[in-house]
């Protein structure tokens, strides 16, 4: 066989340069050390084994350990993400990352499991991400509730359960408690919807696509279905269905800022921290003091969230800290599209003893609530009825979601309406959406979601402090005698202390150390006057000096001291959230 024919010859020479450029990619970026499907969720097991397997294949950047047992006996995992070659976990800023503190919000948790996934995979081969990673510590509980997770994958729930931990709550007070709950009656495996046709009745059905119950709303007008509920039975025989499920309670309003007893704020328990979950988590953010940021994951709804819960704590957040807040999360509007920058009392509803309330009133973190998942993604378009919140998941627009599962889904998304004989209600129909629409995307959307979100997280994280020495400088006065001043830099936009912090006296305040074998420092204190050379003086211990406010973001910090005697210096900047620097200083010679 004769190959002669230029244009073949050409042909073979690409192909052959397409596969030798394929072939040098592939050792560039070769595959991942661990494949975690993300067009998927990981029940409760599956999590904990994807978490261990990315353990065993980074030892050098990742360590897991349980903090504590949920109500029924499940390990609340913690994975940091840490290059300990570049220093222990606690010398550096930190970031705090969880999810699914309901149950039914499991898609953050595999927001937190890609987090882990995409910083450790791509360490040593994305500049950014390596360098994020030797600089910064990520501490990441990917389920905060794992009980209600497991009960949402393996029990009756609907879109909207099961939020509750498993602590057993006597809903209906009757004495007994969680004794009635939902049930799939038609065993299709899902919580739809029960109707009745009755003259007279509420609702009619739609004349554009008879899937859809519309209210009657003209006196004249007279329906033709009433709507029963989600499917279940009187298992109490007090005459009421679904009353007392599983659970019945909130841990996202039983943190201790703004906590409120039971009456003023439904689900927020006997006391604040009153949940093994929530109490081990607090536990662990207070024993870590390097905590500069904070991002809880929940959904649905599109929305980047951030306090106060409540308007009676607006004078609780400085302008100062507020400004900060508005600006990462303007950034975050532009990485996560049809997401929301809001105020949660402001733009959702008002709510008590929420965790980041916690996490920023209480210790002076900066703190976020992403809300995972707005269904309007789905359709690429925005909603044009409806409050904002109903907009955003889809509340009002019933005919957009049939659309989505009928063109998209493929009908996955709806179950269409069926009779049943009900023991109480007699013959009935069942049917409606299952519990996965309105608050989990659809599973080719789920990678996009992790990907959005994990990068705001990141994002996040290198804005807090990052503190270099800006200069340090000695001058001689007279012989034995001179002044050293030294000046930090923050090149960020996180402060080292947050307003919230200094105006409460949370935490420790930074500090600036000077000190030497030979040397007395006579004076000390914040340079107030460059070209005078007038300082603040500390009044006691000049050697270290005490920085309430810190470094403020792109800011600098410059103080002065005036020392006797020769050697040599050594200067030490220490900050609970920027981390440590250490300079030596020449010898102060005559």
């Amino acid at each position: 066989m004769h190959l002669r024919t230029p244009g073949l010859l050409l042909t073979i020479a690409v192909a052959l340069s397409a596969a030798q450029a394929y072939a040098a990619d592939t050792k560039v970026t070769p595959p991942p050390k661990v494949s975690i499907a993300f067009n998927r969720l990981y029940d409760y097991p599956e999590l904990v084994e994807q978490l261990k397997a990315l353990v065993a294949a980074h030892p050098d950047l990742l360590t897991m350990k349980s903090i504590g047992k949920s109500i029924e006996g499940r390990d609340m995992w913690c994975v940091t993400i840490n290059n300990s070659k570049t220093g222990s976990d606690r010398s550096k800023p930190a970031m705090y990352v969880d999810g699914n503190i309901h149950g039914n919000e499991v898609q953050a948790a595999e927001t937190c499991l890609y987090l882990i996934w995409y910083l450790t995979e791509n360490y040593g081969r994305v500049e950014t991400i390596t360098k994020l990673v030797d600089e910064r510590v990520f501490y990441v509980i990917p389920t905060v509730n794992p009980d209600g997770r497991a009960w949402w994958f393996t029990g009756p729930n609907t879109t909207n359960s099961s939020r509750s931990g498993k602590s057993p709550i006597d809903d209906d007070r009757d004495g007994v408690a969680d004794e009635d709950g939902y049930e799939d009656l038609n065993g299709d495996g899902q919580i739809t919807q029960m109707r009745r046709k009755i003259k007279g009745g509420r609702f009619k059905l739609s004349p554009t696509d008879p899937r859809i119950m519309i209210a009657v709303t003209k006196p004249e007008e007279e329906g033709d279905y009433e709507l029963l509920g989600s499917e279940g039975i009187d298992n109490d025989g007090d005459g009421q269905i679904n009353e007392d499920g599983p659970g019945g309670y909130d841990m996202n309003r039983n943190w201790p800022a703004d906590w409120q007893p039971e009456h003023v704020q439904f689900g927020a328990g006997d006391y604040p921290l009153c949940w093994p979950e929530t109490r081990c988590i607090a536990d662990f953010i207070r024993d870590h003091t390097n905590i500069a940021g904070v991002q809880a994951f929940h959904n649905a709804a599109g929305m980047i969230l951030r306090g106060p819960g409540h308007p009676s704590r607006q004078a609780d957040y400085p302008a100062g800290d507020d400004r900060i807040h508005d600006e990462i999360g303007k950034v975050g509007e532009k990485m996560l599209p049809f997401y929301r920058n809001f105020v949660t009392y402001k733009d959702l509803y008002g709510v008590h003893g929420g965790f980041i309330g916690w996490t920023y009133e209480h210790l002076g973190i900066f703190s976020f609530t992403n809300e995972l998942w707005n269904n309007e993604q789905l359709l690429g378009r925005s909603a044009t009825t409806g409050t904002t919140l109903e907009r955003a998941i889809g509340g009002g627009e019933q005919d957009d979601q049939l659309f989505a599962s009928d063109r998209l889904l493929f009908g996955s998304n709806y179950r269409p309406w069926k009779p049943f004989k009900h023991p109480f209600y007699g013959d009935i129909e069942i049917g409606g959406f299952v519990k996965e629409t309105q608050r989990v995307p659809p599973m080719f959307m789920l990678e996009d979601l992790c990907h959005r979100n994990a990068a705001f997280v990141m994002y996040h994280a290198d804005q807090m402090p990052k503190l270099i020495w800006d200069d340090v400088t000695v001058a001689k006065l007279n012989p034995g005698l001179f002044t050293v001043t030294a000046s930090v830099k923050n090149i960020r936009s996180i402060p080292s202390v947050a307003q919230q912090a200094a105006n409460r006296r949370i935490g420790l305040p930074d500090t600036i150390t000077i000190h030497g074998d030979n040397l007395k420092v006579l004076a000390g204190g914040p340079l107030a006057n460059r070209d005078t050379g007038e300082i603040d003086a500390a009044e006691f211990e000049p050697a270290t000096l005490r920085l309430n406010s810190g470094v403020g973001g792109g800011s600098t910090v410059r103080v002065r001291w005036i020392i006797q005697g020769k050697g040599p210096a050594h200067v030490r900047y220490h900050s609970q959230k920027g981390g440590s620097l250490e300079k030596a200083v020449l010898n102060l010679e005559d």
